[in-house]
């Protein structure tokens, strides 16, 4: 894809969603930082639904503290992995409490250091917190990236590093967000949605199927 179907392809969606937002639930970076470590092999529906009964509970890492490992697990039991995630939790809790003044760092070393949070996660953190034109790259944006021509690579790193050259300046802040949702809801994993496509024409996919006329 060359550099002005890419603009094009950024214009077009930032059109059609001028404001992307994550779908997880949060009220502070501590909150956000918690649903995203929660989120890995889980939905966003589930994970909110974990959250909506433990946020109240505990908006602090101290307070998740001192809910205990087993009254956490109990409150996010419903999620995939939740006895690791509950592990995970509490100690990145320990750390931002003992480390970091109970706040949530903005600093990529520092959020990768914590139990729990990988490259990805950290990303989705600086991006949507603390607003710094970074790539989270997951299974949807990975598809979407290589289906498309868009940003091809063998690995999410090397998507990640193709996307952050290859996504104009002026879109980069909120391409993440774009490209999950497009992954998520039109550009799917087995049956993508080509007919309702709004980057149909700028597509590279081999197999995608012809659009419906507006």
């Amino acid at each position: 894809m060359n550099p002005s179907a890419r603009a094009e392809w950024f214009r077009r969606l930032r059109d059609l969603n001028p404001e992307p937002k994550t779908e997880l639930e949060y009220g502070s970076a501590f909150e956000l930082l918690i649903a995203v470590l929660l989120s890995a092999q889980a939905t966003d529906v589930g994970v909110n639904k974990a959250t909506r009964r433990l946020f109240p509970l505990a908006r602090t890492p101290q307070a998740m503290l001192d809910l205990g490992e087993e009254r956490l697990r109990e409150l996010i039991g419903t999620i995939g992995l939740f006895r690791a995630k509950a592990a995970n939790t509490l100690a990145t809790c320990r750390i931002l409490v003992e480390q970091h003044g109970g706040e949530v760092p903005g600093e990529r070393e520092a959020l990768e250091a914590l139990p729990g949070v990988g490259r990805k996660t950290a990303n989705v953190v600086l991006n949507t917190w603390f607003k710094q034109p970074t790539m989270a790259v997951d299974t949807h944006i990975f598809r979407v990236a290589n289906r498309s021509g868009l940003a091809p690579g063998k690995d999410v790193r090397a998507v990640e590093d193709a996307l952050l050259k290859r996504v104009p300046e002026a879109y980069l802040m909120d391409a993440h967000h774009w490209l999950i949702l497009h992954g998520r809801y039109v550009c799917k994993a087995l049956k993508p949605d080509c007919a309702q496509c709004v980057v149909h024409d700028l597509c590279n996919f081999s197999r995608k199927g012809s659009r419906t006329p507006q």
